[in-house]
């Protein structure tokens, strides 16, 4: 009931800032002054902006829902509440001392001096926040008119929406049966920063007649789902979104690092549809508990509290010409809280959902399909434990065409002329024994 599709942690901040603003009133309630009640009076009217931002721009709101909506308005109307109890207290102060003395006090003990200059910096903190804030809800609604390839679907119950999108067309092959559909799953990062400009070139040149690439919860276009969420339940969001468009394969599977667990899940719950996997240097399910360290869950969690302030986004959108699709999906991504929320839900069940899942999806997994491994050199050679899971990978069917791994390539191997080579050469062999 609580779950927000794409905020990240706004409604976190708004309730803070709202924790923070009733602190102050409550602490330094008697040391009304006209600085106090104009920084709270700032606060309030910044508030009321992301009010309207949120409310007129449809994507953001969608993304916001209720639980988004109210934290906002519900922090706009405290700000205003502390603003209006300090103009009463003062009033009401400077009644009390007219009927006492027959004049207002307007000297004021070194006390209350510090207490009114303590208010005020954390006010002006407050208002730096709140200005970022808005900077970085300005910045979302800017990228919430980026057009995108294919479309958004509901899933889950339409309680979130997935990005799903396919470019060429249903082909035969000579043999008469139905051509397969290459399928990407990204690793790391969005399908389109990641690897589909691979794909892409791989059917202009002839090489497949159509490919498919989704992103998963959380990433470039799609909603972040309700937590927990594992890598089985992406396998079931992708599975939902491409029968709601009337896609059926046959699957030719490409995935690479984390998305590789994601594929082989969605393999092992389609097995009469997939006719071959191609794994770009891809994670093991003994290499989990690196996804899900706790020290990396703390990091990812305390860099998600400070992302509605968007810093390395504004500097990135004023000083180094960020533009919206490094922000959506491109090198910026990682920096938008709804990215930072998508990884910290792998990380918080990587090793316990997410690696119940992909046990059981190797046992299932039929043997006889064809299997393509694509390893990085440099991950090889650096990380022994990596190198040996690595060829563990080639089992997972009894049917590898072809096991590269790939000198001098990166992690993401389709960064170098040589890795794509051998990323093009194992999918030739894929759609052969497809034929």
């Amino acid at each position: 009931m609580m779950h927000s599709r794409g905020s990240g942690f706004f409604d976190f901040s708004y309730t803070t800032l709202t924790t923070g603003n009733l602190l102050v009133a409550l602490l330094f309630f008697t040391n009304p002054s006209k600085a106090m009640r104009i920084s709270t009076a700032i606060i309030t009217v910044l508030l009321l902006i992301d009010v309207i931002i949120i409310l007129a721009v449809t994507r953001v709101r969608q993304e916001e829902g209720w639980v988004g909506i109210a934290s906002v308005v519900y922090a706009a109307f405290i700000a205003f509440f502390c603003a209006a109890t300090d103009r009463v207290v003062a009033w009401g102060k400077r009644e009390e001392e007219e009927r006492l003395t027959g004049r207002p006090e307007t000297r004021r003990t070194l006390r209350e001096w510090l207490g009114v200059l303590i208010a005020t910096i954390i006010l002006i903190a407050y208002i730096v926040i709140a200005v970022l804030m808005t900077a970085t809800l300005i910045l979302r609604s800017r990228d919430a008119s980026l057009s995108m390839n294919g479309k958004r679907i509901y899933v889950d119950g339409h309680k979130y929406q997935v990005h799903l999108a396919c470019v060429g067309n249903v082909t035969q092959t000579a043999a008469g049966k139905k051509a397969p559909t290459l399928l990407l799953e990204a690793g790391e990062f969005p399908s389109e920063y990641d690897f589909e400009h691979w794909a892409y070139n791989s059917w202009t040149n002839g090489t497949i007649q159509r490919y498919c690439y989704w992103d998963r919860p959380g990433y470039a276009w799609s909603d972040n789902a309700p937590s927990p969420h594992s890598a089985g339940m992406s396998a079931t969001a992708l599975s939902e979104a491409l029968a709601v468009e009337g896609e059926a394969g046959p699957w030719i599977l490409v995935s690479s690092g984390y998305g590789s667990i994601v594929s082989r899940i969605f393999s092992s719950t389609h097995l009469n549809h997939i006719v071959g996997i191609m794994l770009v240097d891809p994670l093991h399910e003994d290499l989990l508990h690196r996804i899900g360290n706790p020290t990396r869950g703390f990091v990812l969690w305390g860099y998600g509290v400070i992302s509605p302030l968007g810093i390395e986004r504004i500097l990135g959108a004023l000083f180094k010409g960020r533009t919206r699709e490094d922000r959506v999906y491109g090198k910026s991504a990682y920096q938008g809280g709804k990215f930072i929320k998508a990884q910290l839900q792998e990380n918080l069940v990587a090793d316990s959902l997410t690696r119940n899942d992909i046990a059981s999806a190797r046992i299932i997994q039929q043997k006889k399909t064809p299997l393509v491994v694509v390893s990085s050199g440099i991950k090889c050679k650096t990380d022994r434990e990596w190198e040996r899971k690595q060829e563990d990978m080639t089992k997972i069917t009894d049917n590898l065409l072809d096991w590269s791994v790939v000198n001098k390539a990166p992690h993401q191997v389709w960064k170098t002329y040589d890795g794509r080579k051998a990323m093009e050469k194992g999918l030739q062999k894929l759609v052969e024994a497809a034929a």
